[in-house]
């Protein structure tokens, strides 16, 4: 029995990172279907399946920026785990950012989601791909809740 493809949605709205995510995951020979939006009121409506959405795919996880136009991952990221739909809910979410910030690490760690710094390299996707749900409990540097 072949494998299955893992359908994975890549929010990002810089199109050199979309470019270079593409070419990592084919370097990496990881079996996907990528399907692109560029910003979090897209990823959205391609969640719920809306508009020109509705015969998409559910995603097997999710590719996420952080720094969006309209809507941005940390909302995106809220929204997803707020979602009555458990499927949905449920997705992995990988966070990819440039973003330093404790803040960020945080925010991705508190949504159960994986964080991955950018430019992304082929083994960090497929450390986070094959394995969503442990990598976050694996990274070197735990998020850790800024002094406000």
């Amino acid at each position: 029995m072949a494998a299955q493809p893992m359908k994975i949605l890549l929010v990002d709205d810089d199109p050199d990172d979309v470019v270079l995510t593409k070419a990592e995951l084919k370097e990496a020979r990881f079996l996907s279907e990528l399907s692109v939006v560029r910003d979090g009121v897209e990823a959205m409506a391609y969640l719920r399946r809306e508009g020109k959405y509705r015969k998409a795919p559910r995603p097997d996880a999710i590719l996420l920026d952080l720094n969006m136009p309209r809507k941005n991952g940390r909302e995106v990221l809220v929204e997803i785990r707020a979602m009555a739909d458990p499927e949905l809910r449920d997705i992995p979410v990988i966070v990819l950012t440039s973003s330093q910030a404790d803040r960020d690490m945080f925010t991705a760690g508190f949504h159960h989601a994986n964080f991955i710094n950018k430019p992304v390299t082929a083994n960090e996707l497929l450390v986070v791909l094959h394995k969503p749900r442990n990598f976050f409990a694996t990274t070197e540097k735990p998020p850790k809740r800024e002094k406000e």
